[in-house]
């Protein structure tokens, strides 16, 4: 006996209905899946790894065989090696045949046959490398050269003078803009790679002279908290990443803290955020690793942690900005800091700093830092807190 047409109907609909079931439930297993690979897998959200910053191929290597299982990032930190195109090109091949990822020195530099080597490598290397070549680690601690009068330095209180905080920002950021873009970028290839750098002040202008991704140090005895709000504020607003370089403690052996000291470290820049985590690594002849077991060791503590702890989801809203008047490139590391390498501190700098300190202590790590420099709106933040005392809130 033939069914019905009602009854066929029926069963169709019965049909669609499991059939769309199954594929709502296949979607939310992906979905897990998917998030749970983002959340807790490091080698999808978060760059770790070490700035090996010496000549030593073979001792290179034989780091990245240790690490390559417990971090994903190397920086190839020496121009004996960078500007070496043998050794550059085997230690890079070696990175690459372990599936990590990595970065190379750059410096403006007056050597034709050395400059010749690093264009050349450049213009090879992503084609030979694609997405494993990261980019460009470019003249290292430029405001911290700045602010403690450093040989090569932006802005001169002799050649290139300025009168106020204004002139000195913007001539800091027009010669940055040219050293990156020109003494780097178009001298080695004009490909305008992504340039990173690690810095211990004044990362706000360091996005403006042209980086897309800044690393806060976290070393000696200075604030942690502090570097983070700094920069995690200047990339918050200006729409770029950031990232923590872990380094020195002392200025002689062991040169870096506890293993146990580094592990809070690292756990540390996650939980706030970082995407880029790395521990400088060299003696200081620049000749040797510094790495001992116990680093090492916290290394792959973390990698395991940031495995199985997912990120915290921290958008602005989380957080709290405090604004800095514009342009006042003080350093907020102690009474010794200049304004931007120029000028004594004043009153005025003990105040601000003052007032940070407090903030942090109420805060901590959902404090961000900011400048009064073309703020448009909160952006997201629940609240904005003004350098003059004014309040904003969403």
């Amino acid at each position: 006996m033939m069914p019905s047409l009602a009854s066929q109907t029926q069963v169709e609909q019965v049909k669609n209905r499991h059939f769309y079931i199954i594929i709502l439930i296949s979607l939310l297993i992906v979905s897990v899946f998917l998030a749970h690979s983002f959340f807790c897998d490091p080698t999808v959200n978060v760059f770790v790894g070490v700035d090996v910053a010496y000549d030593n191929v073979e001792e290179i290597k034989t780091l990245v065989d240790e690490i390559s299982s417990y971090a994903n990032t190397i920086i190839i930190g020496s121009t004996g090696i960078t500007h070496n195109l043998t050794k550059l090109n085997d230690v890079c091949e070696y990175i690459y045949s372990k599936g990590m990822y990595f970065m190379i020195y750059a410096h403006p530099i007056n050597d034709h046959a050395a400059l010749a080597v690093q264009r050349q490598w450049v213009l090879d290397a992503k084609p030979r490398w694609a997405d494993r070549f990261l980019g460009l680690y470019a003249y290292d601690e430029p405001a911290g050269r700045q602010l403690y009068n450093a040989t090569y330095k932006a802005v001169r209180d002799s050649d290139w003078f300025a009168s106020n905080w204004t002139e000195a920002a913007n001539k800091y950021i027009t010669s940055m803009n040219i050293i990156l873009n020109v003494s780097i970028q178009e001298h080695m290839g004009g490909l305008h790679l992504p340039l990173f750098t690690s810095d211990y002040a004044l990362y706000w202008f360091d996005y403006k002279a042209g980086y897309d991704v800044v690393f806060a140090e976290f070393g000696w005895n200075y604030s942690r908290e502090i570097n983070v709000a700094f920069c995690r504020g200047a990339a918050t607003v200006q729409n770029k990443e950031w990232g923590v370089m872990i380094t020195w403690t002392y200025t002689n052996p062991p040169y870096l803290e506890s293993g146990a000291a580094l592990y809070n470290d690292l756990v540390l820049a996650y939980e706030s955020g970082a995407k880029y985590i790395l521990v400088f690594d060299t003696n200081d002849s620049y000749t040797h690793s510094v790495l001992q077991p116990e680093h090492l060791d916290a290394l792959k503590r973390f990698w395991n942690y940031a495995k199985n702890n997912r990120r915290p989801i921290s958008f602005p809203i989380d957080r709290v900005a405090y604004v800095l008047p514009k342009d006042y490139g003080y350093g907020f590391r102690g009474p010794a800091d200049k304004i931007w390498g120029l000028w004594e501190a004043d009153d005025f700098a003990i105040k601000l700093s003052t007032v940070i300190s407090q903030l942090i202590g109420r805060y901590q790590n959902r404090l961000d830092i900011i400048y009064d420099d073309g703020l448009n709106g909160t952006y997201g933040y629940s609240k904005i807190i003004f350098w003059n005392g004014t309040i904003l809130t969403p």
